[in-house]
């Protein structure tokens, strides 16, 4: 990009920040939360196209699966070279760089131990009732293959399922790293003895797992974050399989006050705007962090080699909102409901943080940058998105078990409570309910 372009563009960024005493400043908010809900969800056209895609390879299988992958990826595959087989499997783990290898088993550890800690599914029984927790059988991981290779989707995905006691997981992910799937990602499926792995992408390897086209048979459920075709291609397949949540495009948001370092509050939008669309903002109650936070994103974004897409990106889904109050702020956060939520407020953080109600995870503290949580610290950074974490969660090892519920009640039991369920049933006009329970009390032996 030449210099006077960049300038120029540069310049643009001052549009991204809004103080409250601005007529228009409520309304602003809302287009900046609707920016970001839009980019997790489809338009009408959008909708037509994924419609068609899906339409496709529920027709014609894996001819059209084929076909797909040639169109967005540029990849000529046939069926029969869609799975990774275990030979490359092996190559790419021998290949692997030592010390990444090491950082790869200590990230397995982390996320291992949290998910166990944090883990539900044991049994309970009661005196009549109880609850039984049993794995799910089969799961489609989908790891994004676009912008950059991303082992740890991997790690944060097929950590939990296993910890759930998952004995089947299958890895999707779009053949972009010279015609096959970047050779970190296959090393991180062979170290977590993952065998089931296959070159494809998009909307059409969703539904390839939902629907289940020779040799991918289908799963019970799909996870993973991804661009919004995968997750709107996993919102139109939920019910035929479950779903973890609608997970991406990424997202920050950052309460701030004056104590904050605007040079580290610039680097952490910046390193989910570099996601592209990947959306950061910044709520404050200081201007002078907000403009200072803007003359950093102007420095930092101008020394990048992809400066032009991050600037759009922060014009599309950024801002920087300088509120009159931090009780203003706690209450468009927890409108905002974002993926992630990272709070630096000095002392005030973690009083802060107990305010939050809706967020994906939050991140306390001027030391926790998301990079930690997306690699390190144990929860998953598998996250709902675009204001979808006011009912959707941070997938865990609980998503990987269903819960079956236990009734055995004796013949003094149901004696007991005979005459109040056969009342109910008869009170909704269901007398084949109530005689279900009736006649056992006429013919008790």
């Amino acid at each position: 990009m030449r210099r006077t372009q960049r300038k120029r563009m540069l310049s643009e960024l001052d549009k991204i920040l809004i103080k409250y005493d601005q007529q228009d400043f409520f309304k602003r908010i809302i287009e900046i939360r609707y920016a970001v809900f839009r980019a997790a969800h489809f338009d009408i056209e959008k909708e037509k196209q994924l419609n068609d895609i899906l339409s496709e390879v529920g027709r014609r299988g894996n001819e059209a699966v084929a076909e797909y992958t040639e169109k967005f990826d540029g990849v000529k595959l046939t069926p029969e070279q869609f799975r990774i087989s275990e030979a490359e499997l092996q190559e790419a783990y021998k290949a692997i760089d030592k010390k990444l290898l090491k950082s790869i088993r200590q990230a397995i550890k982390n996320v291992k131990e949290y998910q166990s800690k944090i883990f539900v599914g044991k049994d309970k029984r009661f005196k009549s009732t109880g609850i039984r927790y049993t794995p799910i059988k089969r799961v489609g991981i989908c790891v994004p293959g676009a912008s950059a290779p991303l082992p740890s989707t991997v790690i944060m995905t097929a950590v939990p399922a296993q910890v759930a006691g998952v004995k089947e997981i299958v890895v999707v992910s779009p053949p972009r790293y010279k015609g096959s799937i970047n050779p970190v990602i296959l090393a991180t499926c062979k170290e977590l003895k993952i065998k089931e792995v296959y070159r494809i992408g998009g909307a059409q390897a969703v539904l390839a797992l939902a629907k289940g086209l020779n040799p991918i048979r289908s799963v019970d459920k799909i996870v993973g974050p991804g661009n919004a075709w995968v997750q709107n291609a996993k919102k139109k397949v939920l019910g035929l399989v479950g779903i973890d949540s609608i997970a991406g495009p990424s997202e920050v948001l950052i309460i701030a006050n004056k104590k904050a370092n605007p040079v580290w509050v610039a680097a952490d939008m910046l390193s989910q705007a570099e996601h592209n669309p990947g959306s950061a903002v910044l709520f404050t109650d200081s201007e002078k962090l907000g403009q200072d936070v803007l003359s950093e994103l102007k420095k930092q974004t101008g020394q990048l080699s992809r400066s032009k897409e991050t600037i759009d990106c922060l014009l599309g889904f950024g801002a920087l909102v300088v509120f009159e109050n931090m009780a203003d702020i706690v209450t468009q956060a927890n409108s905002f409901a974002a993926e992630h939520l990272q709070i630096q407020c000095g002392k005030q953080s973690r009083q802060i943080a107990k305010k939050i109600q809706n967020a994906g995870a939050i991140f306390i503290g001027d030391y926790s940058p998301v990079a930690v949580g997306d690699y390190w610290a144990g929860p998953s950074h598998t996250l709902p998105t675009g204001t979808s974490a006011r009912f959707f969660s941070a997938l865990s090892a609980n998503d990987f078990v269903k819960a079956t519920s236990i009734i055995e009640y004796d013949k003094k039991k149901l004696a007991e409570s005979a005459e109040d369920i056969i009342r109910l049933a008869e009170a909704e006009g269901l007398d084949a309910h109530a005689r279900s329970v009736r006649i056992r009390q006429e013919n008790r032996s």
